[in-house]
């Protein structure tokens, strides 16, 4: 096996707009790609410097569910100061929490999708 990375993630949403402007306003992501398809709109977006984009699939993107993305793990150097960040926005989360692999919480994008935060632990 030869594998280097994960290209992309998808996350199925209902409204493609709104989507851009959760995880570009709150998240802070960028775009990565903002295409006209035959099929529908090709929309992706990441981290600054990410390795791995989110492709914001909206309807004819797919046989995908919008909400139905669960365990995306979003790692942070300050799990609490975004999680403070999200509430502000109204993004309700949950945590964070001490768990034995760092600082962690967890929360949903406007679709549902659950997506989670952690500030890892050292050492």
């Amino acid at each position: 096996m030869t594998i280097t990375h994960a290209s992309f993630v998808t996350l199925p949403v209902t409204d493609q707009d709104r989507a851009l402007r959760f995880y570009t306003d709150v998240l802070g992501f960028q775009v990565t790609a903002d295409l006209d398809m035959p099929q529908g709109r090709w929309l992706q977006v990441a981290p600054e410097g990410a390795q791995t984009v989110f492709t914001l699939s909206g309807p004819g993107m797919g046989d995908f569910e919008p909400g139905s993305a669960r365990g995306i793990m979003l790692v942070t150097t300050d799990v609490d100061a975004d999680c403070a960040r999200l509430a502000e926005e109204g993004v309700a989360v949950q945590g964070p929490d001490d768990l034995p692999w760092g600082r962690m919480a967890s929360f949903r994008d406007p679709d549902g999708n659950g997506l989670m935060l952690l500030t890892e632990a050292h050492g």
